[in-house]
C-alpha cells in the first residue's frame, strides 16, 4: 500500500479537476480553504485512484470522498431506465447516513446529480419509489440496502464509485457479512474509497482484500489511535454513582449555556438522566436505539436548534453526529474502550473549533482508564492524574491481594 506525503493547496486542488460549478458551490459556503485530509485526499481520488482516508474525527472526511464522487458521476454517461446508482457509499449507521447526505446535497443539485439514502428504522415504500425514478448516489446501511437488492428493487451493477465509510464502526457492529454480501455484486473495475478514524488491523486486512493498490493518506497520525487535539480533556475520579450525579450537574454549571452531550452506557441510563435533568431545569433530550427514526430526527432538530441543547444519548450518537458548536462532551458512563472515548468526545471540537471533554470514573472503569493512559502515553501526551491514581489503585489492589494469599 502506497502512502501519499504531498499536501496540495486549495488552487492545485481546485485546478486539478473540480468543475467550475462546484467551485462557485464551494465559494458560497463560504468554503476558505480544504481541510488537511480533504487536500490529500482530492487529487488522488480524482486521478481514479483506490484509496484510504485516515483522519481524526470532524477533519473533513466526508467532503474528501463526496466532490471527486460527483465529479467521476458527471463524466459517466446518464442512467437509463432500470439503471441502479453510480456511486455507492455505505455507512454503519442511519444517523451518519443522513449526514453523509446533507453534505452531499450541497453540491450535487447543480451537477443534476439525484442523491438517495437508504436506512433501517423507517418504512421502505418512500426510499423505493426514490430508487426506482433512478439515484445516481445512494447512501446506504448495509442491511436496509441488501433488503433492496435481495428482491431486485436495485441493483449495483453501474456501481463504479463505492465509498466505505467509518469502516472501522461496521466491523464493530457485526456488517462484516453484509458487506461482502454487497461486495460480491459489485464490477470489479470500480474506484473505491476507504474512510476510518482508527487503522486496526481488521480494517487493514480489508482494505487489503477489497481495494487495489491503494494509496494511503493520513492526518495528525490517524494509524495511531489519538484523541482530538482541539478537545480539551478533563478525568475525575467518583467513589459512587450518586457522586458521579453531583459532578454531572456540576459540570453543566460550570459549562454554562450551550449544546453539550451527555453519553450513557444503557437507554435505560439515557431515560432516567434525561427526566432528572429536566426536573431540575435543564432542557434535555434523549437519544438511543430504541427510539424510531421519526423521533430521533425530532431529538436532534431539537438539539441543533438549541431548543434542548443538552443531548443524553448512548454510543448511537458517538460517529455520524455532526453539530457545530458542542461546546462540551460528558461522559457520565465511561465507554468500554478507548476507541470509543475517541469517538465520542470527537462530538466537540469539530472542523477546527475548540471543546471540552468530561469523563467521571469509577473504580470499575479501570481497564479503561489503563487504555487511554497507554495511547496518551504512546502519543507523546501528558497522562492526568486522575488516569494514574485509578491504574495505580487497582495495581495495590491486586498486589494486597496477592500478599494475602501468600
Amino acid at each position: 500500500m502506497q502512502v501519499a506525503k504531498w499536501r496540495y493547496g486549495l488552487t492545485m486542488c481546485l485546478r486539478c479537476s473540480l468543475e467550475p460549478r462546484t467551485v462557485a458551490e464551494l465559494e458560497a459556503t463560504g468554503f476558505r480553504a480544504p481541510t488537511p485530509i480533504q487536500s490529500q485526499a482530492w487529487p488522488i481520488a480524482l486521478s481514479g485512484f483506490d484509496m484510504v482516508a485516515l483522519a481524526s474525527t470532524g477533519s473533513g472526511k466526508t467532503l474528501s470522498f463526496a466532490l471527486p464522487g460527483l465529479v467521476h458521476i458527471v463524466a459517466q454517461q446518464h442512467l437509463q431506465v432500470g439503471d441502479g446508482p453510480i456511486a455507492l457509499i455505505l455507512a454503519p449507521t442511519r444517523e451518519l447516513a443522513v449526514q453523509i447526505k446533507s453534505e452531499c446535497d450541497k453540491f450535487g443539485q447543480s451537477s443534476g446529480v439525484k442523491i438517495v439514502a437508504v436506512y433501517g428504522g423507517v418504512p421502505k415504500g418512500l426510499q423505493l419509489r426514490e430508487l426506482q425514478q433512478g439515484a445516481e448516489v445512494v447512501i446506504a446501511t448495509p442491511g436496509r440496502l441488501l433488503d433492496f437488492l435481495d428482491v431486485g428493487q436495485t441493483n449495483l451493477r453501474r456501481v463504479t464509485y463505492l465509498v466505505l465509510d467509518e469502516a472501522d464502526r461496521m466491523l464493530d457492529l457485526g456488517f462484516e457479512p453484509q458487506l461482502r454480501q454487497v461486495l460480491a455484486q459489485l464490477r470489479p473495475d470500480r474506484q473505491t474509497v476507504m474512510c476510518s478514524a482508527t487503522w486496526p488491523r481488521e480494517v487493514e486486512c480489508l482494505a487489503k482484500n477489497w481495494l487495489q493498490a491503494p494509496i494511503m493518506v493520513t492526518v495528525d497520525n490517524a494509524q495511531q489511535l489519538t484523541a482530538n487535539v482541539s478537545v480539551t480533556q478533563h478525568f475525575q475520579l467518583c467513589a459512587s454513582e450518586a457522586e458521579k450525579h453531583s459532578a454531572l450537574l456540576a459540570i453543566l454549571q460550570a459549562v454554562g449555556a450551550g449544546r453539550v452531550i451527555i453519553f450513557c452506557s444503557s437507554k435505560r441510563g439515557c431515560e432516567a438522566l434525561r427526566a432528572e435533568l429536566r426536573r431540575r431545569g435543564h432542557a434535555a433530550e434523549a437519544l438511543h436505539g430504541d427510539k424510531s427514526q421519526q423521533e430521533r430526527d425530532w431529538v436532534l432538530m431539537q438539539f441543533k436548534s438549541a431548543s434542548a441543547p443538552v443531548l443524553v444519548a448512548t454510543d448511537v450518537a458517538s460517529r455520524g453526529l455532526d453539530v457545530k458548536d458542542v461546546r462540551a462532551v460528558i461522559n457520565h458512563d465511561a465507554p468500554a474502550q478507548a476507541e470509543d472515548y475517541v469517538h465520542r468526545i470527537g462530538r466537540a471540537g469539530r472542523a477546527g473549533a475548540s471543546g471540552q471533554a468530561f469523563t467521571l470514573l469509577t473504580r470499575s472503569d479501570t481497564a479503561f482508564a489503563r487504555e487511554v493512559a497507554a495511547m496518551q502515553r504512546r502519543n507523546g501526551e501528558l497522562v492526568p492524574r486522575e488516569l494514574l491514581r485509578l491504574c495505580d489503585d487497582a495495581r495495590s489492589a491486586v498486589s494486597d491481594h496477592q500478599r494475602r494469599r501468600w
